[in-house]
């Protein structure tokens, strides 16, 4: 395999296993490739992995097909081997990662039944029964490549052996990041408001009982985004799978029953079980967030403008002092900063939220913003500040400016070569074949 298919196969494969959680089928006219004792490897299967790689700026080849064909064995395979080995994962990972995908596939659709339904073209229940199937192969294969590659670790050495290795014309060429932390402070919402949100959901519920359908009410009031499409019936979920309260009340309640006002991260919510099976329920909700008010937003504004001068008259760092105020539970134990997937506080202005990019492009490097709006993951107005720290412009990779990236390309090289010589060791337990057309890959011999 050329060296530049080689690198970008190892940039990009990571993401491999991801693609058919959220795709529409019907990519190509099907058929069976390769069989893995029970297990089949598709011609779509294949294609889409291909068309990613492509996407993700690989250049097209032969060799690179055939990468991606025998990274696709090789999951197989570890399905396979899981079963001999009694490798599993339990029904509730697997519905509790379901319910999330799901979530986000319905976001990509605006949350329309309709639209999903006529982009995959099947019924929602036949789309959630194929991704679930999906999903626990992908979650059997993760704790297959943890097991075989827990110990894998890369020492300097290793990581500029592995660089100075790229020949020069096929160092990738990294946009513009940043590194940019915020301190985030929620709107404290007045006892008044709070009080009336209640009020109102105790309304909604009475009305439910004096026989108005719950469905018809939760799409006219709740704020839930996905109720345009479900009509605040959450579906089966396993333990886990939504916030504590939510979950909690869902175990005191009996079928038909529907609570008072429970609070959550995400408001208030009256929810009524439909069914419980084990640990798996059923439910239907109605979520109501308070607002607060302009005052409210003055007081965080006004707090988070007492913390930055705190910080420029140097009486704390930035860092200690997200740690310390911050409201947001993701980014303030790193000191406020953004991560990328592999941890590190460099961004790419390419990832980089909008609002959160608009925003440090008109600030100076080193310098603090005033208090701007912001609407958390939780759907709550709040303020937030930003500190931008440090700006890379576009350049090739290089050890000094990218030694995480570049140290992570390394670990994951040589946790593929591990995962290589398992798979020579481990298909001699299992029966293999290849469609002849794909015998120039030469992947069994």
């Amino acid at each position: 395999m050329g060296t530049r298919t080689w690198l970008l196969c190892i940039f990009y494969c990571a993401s491999l296993v991801a693609w058919a959680q959220s795709t529409p089928q019907g990519f190509t006219v099907d058929k069976i490739i390769a069989k893995v004792d029970n297990y089949i490897v598709l011609k779509s299967e294949l294609e889409r992995a291909y068309q990613d790689y492509l996407t993700n700026g690989g250049s097209p080849s032969q060799e690179a097909r055939c990468q991606y064909l025998a990274i696709l064995i090789r999951n197989k395979l570890m399905v396979a081997k899981a079963e001999i080995d009694s490798v599993v994962v339990t029904e509730d990972q697997v519905d509790n990662n379901l319910a999330r995908r799901f979530e986000l596939i319905m976001s990509q659709y605006g949350g329309s039944q309709q639209q999903i339904e006529a982009a995959y073209g099947k019924s929602l229940e036949e789309i959630k029964s194929d991704i679930r199937d999906q999903v626990k192969e992908q979650l059997v294969v993760q704790k297959m490549q943890e097991e075989i590659t827990k110990d894998i670790s890369v020492t300097p050495a290793e990581v500029k052996r592995f660089f100075y290795k790229i020949p020069k014309d096929s160092l990738p060429f990294l946009s513009a990041e940043v590194e940019v932390a915020q301190i985030v402070r929620t709107a404290k919402v007045s006892e008044a408001q709070i009080n009336e949100t209640k009020q109102q959901l105790i309304t909604l519920r009475d009305r439910i009982l004096r026989g108005e359908k719950f469905e018809d009410l939760a799409k006219a009031y709740s704020a839930d985004p996905s109720v345009v499409a479900n009509g605040g019936n959450m579906g089966f979920v396993g333990r886990g799978a939504m916030v504590p309260e939510y979950e909690a009340m869902c175990f005191k309640l009996k079928p038909g029953e529907i609570s008072m006002p429970v609070e959550s991260p995400f408001g208030f919510h009256i929810i009524q079980l439909i069914e419980r099976r084990g640990n798996e329920y059923n439910s239907r909700h109605i979520l109501m967030s308070p607002s607060p008010s302009e005052s409210d937003l003055r007081d965080a504004a006004e707090f988070l403008d007492s913390i930055r001068l705190l910080v420029l008259k140097d009486s704390i760092t930035f860092e200690k002092a997200a740690k310390k105020f911050s409201d947001d539970v993701n980014s303030k134990s790193g000191g406020g900063y953004f991560t990328d997937q592999e941890g590190g506080t460099l961004i790419s202005v390419d990832e980089l939220d909008p609002a959160v990019f608009f925003t440090i492009d008109t600030m100076k490097i080193g310098n603090i913003s005033k208090p701007v709006v912001y609407r958390t993951d939780q759907q709550k107005d709040a303020m937030r500040i930003f500190y931008y720290k440090k700006r890379t412009p576009p350049h090739e990779a290089n050890l000094t400016d990218d030694w995480n990236k570049i140290a992570n390309y390394t670990l994951n090289e040589k946790k593929n070569r591990i995962l290589f010589k398992w798979f020579e060791k481990a298909r001699q337990d299992v029966f293999i074949s290849i469609d002849p057309t794909y015998d120039y890959c030469r992947l069994l011999e």
